[in-house]
């Protein structure tokens, strides 16, 4: 034995070195020694609810503390699932011997040795020599553990005593054991019978009666209940005289076979680690818990593995409604089905009761389980269903899809056995991924790898429900194939859930209940109703994301009622750390440019929701919750099967985007910026959905409305696709022509890359032809920079427009050697978009003037600041570049190659090329002087700077 947790920590008989963190890592990964625990259960289990900013690195610092201090030939492995401790098999750890030699006793007691099973189990007891993980007690994962192997130490104990006197031996070992065990455990039943029978067999039967009435007293005063069966009998057998031996506590035979016992799983664990650690800790906590969730989500295999020895397993997947009671008859091994018979079956023994596949007779199985946990005082019931059973006093335990990195082992193990020889790939995430990490899923995806490459997989994933049509043929039909499950839940539902589910599948990314109902046609209280239910029944999940309104910086999501989080994360932009130092007075008072000041963003009051329901409430200052309803995406899969073509929910979704865009693209250049930007990168998929879906016009117009937010979320390389696509729908319909719509085509040109010169050509004349002024404030500056400068654009009178005039009027008093009137022009362009609270347009300015002033790092940090707020990666890229720049010049070496290496590091992730290095002579030189970020200085090349036009 090398290592002791069942009492105080030891390595090779020594104290266990390290720290505190390094023994409760040490202990968390003994404890499932030889296995890969994930790297996010490791910073649960040594961090809790609040982990350190940098989790990952402390992880693996404390790893490589551990590391130093193993003995020879054990070893901590990394891989990119997780962590494993090798060189240590489970007889090597004590609690790991314990559980074996506890289930090898266990097997003999069932074949009726209790001579082989005492002898086991008094080994298995023989282990401890104290509190289990009695040095790392103060570990997040510590009480969950602690309460499992205590919980199974009591179990032990009650089993040797049984099988010590069943087999003859001597009684007085046990009187002691069992007295400590009744003072920790006074009400356990079988427990104190055990030890009437024990005080009797050592000829200290006045004790033994006085042990019955201690117990008969508790149980009414606490309780208010008599003494069970076995209870009574030990104490009639004192007064009686009878032996405690092997007559005494064997139990009596019962009509019919045996209890059916939890069936063996047939692979390995993977990916649930924390989620059994909390069952263990609820199931002694709590005497019903159910696991809910949705149907291929692992509650079964979750529930075999927290199982005990001696659980009773009641599987209701194949009964039909008056049937349940007669499947608790036979799992038990009784004939007769009556409650009160079912009762007195369990009466006389602590019992866990696992009851699956609750939520077709959830009612009828509520009914029972509520009769037998009121009639049964030491019976535990662990339920799995797809909803709960909604009985007084029941826990539940949602299981949500399985983090990526769990979700990437389990498919890689079970791809393995299925191809010898398979260890990965690189669209391993995307397939799980794509399978919302629903463990059933990956695994008859897995089972495909016998037949398809990982890449022939990934790619036939959008026909899942036949791709995954062929699973374990022994296994219940409703798991067999990826429809079989999902059809199951479906078929479970009213048919006004039904119509809700398969309108709601018209939605990507989840949707607020406001525009569930106005989509599908409900009023908002009947949608509510609706997506609780379905919520309830596990075909829909309910998001709860934070968001910061007022810094910017994403929040996090989870889904309600989950104890992890999972799913959607939010887009996390590079936050730099601004330079210090303040403006020069030049600046400063033409402008009022001071280092670190922010753009004023409003509070909560100035976003109500407007009649349109497109407000954005809470997304104001500080942290707002939005809750937001959401499918899986094969549940959604399934229920776009199930809704016709001609079905209004496809017209009405594509106008709830056009209106949500169109809400939104003036707040874009406002105060309420970061609000609406946060609110269209949760409806970021609706609005990709909408724009596949749209007619050629309302493609047009949605693409012209979100043109904005495209360019300060840095999104425009992602959209090329779908703006290329509308375009030839555009085409194809005859509306190239048409100068209603001339504008919005420009724009689509300009999304789909402006690649193609015929395109160009025909947007510059539909743009230069109008008599009007354009609608979209974004044109004409998107023009210059993308196409080249225009000066015939009729540009907008809006404030906005104005302000970004003067930033173009500064570039171009650059251009002449103006730097004065630069100056001024700039720095009344930052009053302007300061007065409008505009980050970009104020980010911009700043940087204008960064170029005319003795001291620019502190307006480029404050720029970079804003950009970075927004995401938008073109802008931060370019100025980290020219940042650099300054710093070479400045013959600050080590800074420049910083501010290169973000740069590099942000256009790697935007797909962007790579920043000029000012400290490489290889490189190209860029443009000189001041870039113009308008793209009005360009128009120098064609028209005199005296020109008023210019």
């Amino acid at each position: 034995m090398i290592f002791r947790v069942l009492g105080p920590l030891t390595v090779a008989g020594a104290p266990a070195p390290g720290g505190p963190r390094v023994r409760a890592l040490l202990t968390l990964l003994l404890l499932d020694a030889g296995r890969i625990v994930t790297a996010e259960r490791l910073v649960d289990g040594l961090y809790g609810d609040e982990p350190p900013a940098g989790a990952a690195n402390a992880l693996q610092s404390q790893v490589s503390r551990l590391r130093r201090v193993l003995p020879d030939g054990v070893a901590v492995e990394h891989s990119p699932a997780g962590y494993r401790l090798t060189g240590a098999g489970p007889d090597d750890v004590d609690a790991l011997r314990f559980e074996r030699l506890v289930r090898e006793g266990a097997r003999a007691g069932a074949a009726g040795d209790p001579v082989g099973a005492e002898g086991w189990l008094r080994e298995a007891l023989a282990l401890w020599r104290g509190p289990a993980l009695a040095d790392v007690r103060d570990a997040p994962y510590a009480d969950g553990q602690v309460a499992r192997l205590d919980a199974l130490r009591t179990d032990a104990l009650e089993e040797w005593a049984a099988a010590r006197l069943a087999s003859g031996g001597d009684p007085v070992p046990l009187v002691r054991e069992l007295a400590e065990a009744a003072t920790a455990h006074p009400l356990r039943e079988r427990l104190r019978a055990l030890q009437i029978r024990a005080l009797a067999g050592a000829g200290r039967q006045a004790e033994a009666l006085a042990v019955y009435e201690e117990v008969r007293g508790a149980l009414a005063d606490e309780l208010g209940a008599d003494p069970a069966q076995e209870l009574a009998e030990a104490h009639l057998a004192v007064l009686r005289g009878e032996p405690s031996g092997a007559a005494a506590v064997r139990p009596a035979p019962v009509a019919g076979p045996g209890p059916v016992r939890p069936p063996v799983p047939l692979t390995d664990f993977v990916g649930r680690e924390g989620e059994r650690d909390r069952l263990a800790a609820l199931l002694t906590a709590a005497r019903l818990v159910t696991l809910v969730g949705p149907g291929g989500a692992g509650k079964t295999r979750l529930a075999l593995e927290a199982a005990t020895d001696g659980a009773v397993f009641v599987d209701l997947g194949a009964v039909g409604p008056g049937e349940v009671a007669g499947a608790f008859a036979r799992a038990l091994g009784v004939r007769d089905a009556a409650p009160d018979r079912l009762v007195q079956a369990l009466a006389d023994r602590p019992v866990l009761l696992v009851v699956d596949n609750c939520e077709h007779v959830v009612t009828e199985a509520a009914v029972l389980v509520r009769q037998l946990l009121a009639g049964c005082p030491d019976l535990r019931v662990l339920a799995t269903s797809r909803e709960a059973l909604g009985v007084t006093g029941e826990s539940l335990l949602p299981l949500a899809a399985l983090a990526p990195r769990a979700a990437e082992e389990l498919f890689v193990r079970r791809g393995a056995a299925a191809r010898p020889g398979f260890t990965g790939h690189a669209r391993v995430p995307e397939i799980c991924a794509a399978l919302d990490g629903l463990p059933l899923a990956l695994e008859l995806a897995a089972a495909r790898l016998r037949t398809l490459t990982a890449d022939e997989l990934a790619d036939r994933l959008g026909d899942r429900f036949r791709l995954l049509s062929r699973g374990d043929r022994t296994a219940p039909e409703r798991h067999r194939t990826l429809a079989a499950v999902v059809e199951w839940s479906w078929e479970l539902l009213t048919e006004e859930e039904r119509t809700l589910a398969a309108r709601l599948s018209v939605f990507r990314g989840g949707a607020t209940t406001e525009a569930v109902a106005r989509v599908c046609g409900l009023d908002t209280a009947d949608a509510e109703d609706l997506l609780v239910s379905l919520t309830e029944k596990s075909l829909v999940e309910r998001l709860l994301t934070e968001t910061a309104g007022a810094t910017g910086a994403p929040g996090t999501a989870g889904t309600e009622g989950t104890p992890t989080s999972g799913t959607p994360t939010s887009r996390t932009p590079t936050s730099g750390t601004p330079a210090s130092g303040t403006a020069s007075a030049e600046t400063a008072s033409a402008g009022t440019v001071t280092a670190g000041s922010g753009v004023a963003v409003p509070g909560s009051e100035a976003f109500g929701t407007d009649d349109e329901g497109l407000g954005v409430g809470g997304l104001g200052v500080g942290h707002g919750v939005d809750g937001r309803y959401r499918m899986l995406e094969t549940v959604r899969a399934y229920a776009a099967g199930r809704l016709p073509a001609a079905d209004p929910a496809h017209a009405a979704h594509t106008a709830h985007c056009l209106r949500l865009a169109r809400a939104a693209d003036p707040e874009l250049r406002g105060a309420a910026q970061q609000a609406w930007l946060a609110r269209l990168d949760a409806e970021e998929p609706n609005l990709r959905a909408a724009l596949r879906r749209a007619s050629p016009e309302d493609g047009l117009r949605l693409v012209a409305a979100l043109t904005p937010y495209w360019w300060l979320r840095g999104l425009r390389g992602q959209v090329a696709v779908l703006a290329a696509e509308l375009l030839g729908a555009v085409e194809r319909a005859g509306l190239t022509g048409a100068q209603d719509l001339g504008e919005e085509y420009a724009l689509c040109v300009l999304a789909a890359g402006a690649r193609d010169e015929e395109r160009i050509a025909r947007a510059r004349a539909l743009l230069t032809e109008r008599t009007e002024p354009l609608r979209q404030p974004f044109t004409a500056f998107l023009w210059a920079t993308t196409v080249g400068p225009e000066a015939r654009l009729p540009v907008p009178d809006d404030a906005w427009s104005r302000a970004l005039d003067l930033v173009g009027q500064g570039h171009l008093a650059l251009a002449r050697d103006d730097a004065a009137t630069a100056r001024e022009r700039l720095a009344e362009a930052l009053t302007e978009f300061r007065a409008l609270g505009e980050r970009w347009g104020t980010a911009t300015a700043l940087e204008g003037l960064a170029a005319l002033s003795a001291d620019p790092l502190p307006l480029f940090a404050e720029a970079l600041a804003l950009f970075e707020s927004l995401g938008v990666a073109e802008d931060i890229v370019d100025l980290l570049g020219r940042r650099a720049a300054v710093h070479t010049a400045a013959g600050d070496a080590d800074a420049a190659a910083a501010d290169l290496a973000r740069a590099r590091e942000v256009a790697r992730r935007a797909g962007l090329p790579d920043p000029i290095d000012p400290m490489d002579p290889t490189d190209p030189p860029g443009p000189p002087g001041p870039q113009d970020p308008t793209g009005l200085t360009g128009l120098t090349d064609q028209k005199d700077l005296t020109d008023p036009a210019v």
